[in-house]
């Protein structure tokens, strides 16, 4: 099932995506959601068209651990060493905007490059999970852009700027529930143009190991996000262009980089 979150006539609501995502979005509906979809849930019956609303993070999350290095040729292209363990660093969650949100170019960076990246949405409170267990702790699985102002992640060392500013992780467009994550096809396009295509039987470390590595360490919540890092081929993003992230079995999040007004 697919679950978005969105917002009509200053309402916030949840819905299940009906319709083949493959066509055009106005043929799309979504069915609302009675509740907070994390728990068992129903559908009210009360269904508007996906053409008609804005989409919104889909999830509301209270962190995002992401972690780095986890394809081979993306830390190489970069000049860095494969990680013999996972290789975590958070975001805030002010950093999530929607798909179809504008990615605001930071005044601070002068080389702001996508990241496109399988984000996982936890779906119960879980610690020290341990990896048979994985699988009962998630929720669903969407797409997201770990945007980064690779100049100040240079010059800083630490990431918090570079990787934690507002608009930094675009998300969604909707948490497919029902997904095999292990051979998934990842595409970036910058303008119509392919910039990354990898798959996630590429990872270093798989997401078993992600989950147990931060659950080792943290607890975490329903709607926390884990973004399991990206294929090689990431690169500039210019006032104007639009980032696109694909994702087999789930869709693709779009987004335009504007000017800070």
């Amino acid at each position: 099932m697919r679950i978005a979150r969105f917002s009509i006539d200053g309402n916030v609501a949840f819905g299940a995506v009906e319709g083949d995502s493959s066509t055009a979005t106005d043929e799309l509906v979504l069915d609302i959601i009675k509740g907070i979809p994390y728990a068992d849930f129903e559908l009210s019956g009360v269904k508007v068209p996906l053409s008609k609303v804005r989409l919104l993070p889909p999830v509301l999350g209270n962190k995002i651990v992401a972690f780095g290095r986890n394809y081979a040729d993306h830390a190489k292209e970069l000049g860095n060493e494969v990680p013999e363990t996972p290789f975590a660093f958070l975001k805030p969650t002010t950093s999530m905007i929607g798909s179809g949100d504008p990615i605001v170019y930071p005044g601070f960076t002068q080389e702001l490059h996508h990241e496109a990246e399988l984000a996982v949405v936890i779906g119960r409170m879980c610690r020290e999970v341990p990896r048979e267990r994985v699988k009962d702790v998630i929720y669903g699985y969407t797409c997201a852009n770990d945007i980064t102002a690779r100049d100040v992640q240079r010059r800083e060392k630490q990431w918090a700027r570079a990787k934690g500013f507002d608009g930094a992780c675009p998300i969604g467009p909707w948490v497919e529930t029902e997904l095999d994550p292990s051979d998934l096809a990842i595409q970036c396009t910058v303008n119509g143009e392919q910039r990354q295509l990898g798959s996630t039987s590429q990872m270093i470390h798989s997401i078993e190991d992600l989950i147990v590595n931060v659950t080792e360490a943290m607890t975490l919540l329903p709607g926390d996000v884990i973004l399991t890092g990206t294929p090689a081929g990431v690169g500039p993003l210019n006032v104007g262009d639009e980032v696109a992230v694909t994702i087999q079995g789930i869709g693709t999040l779009t987004n335009k980089v504007i000017k800070r007004g």
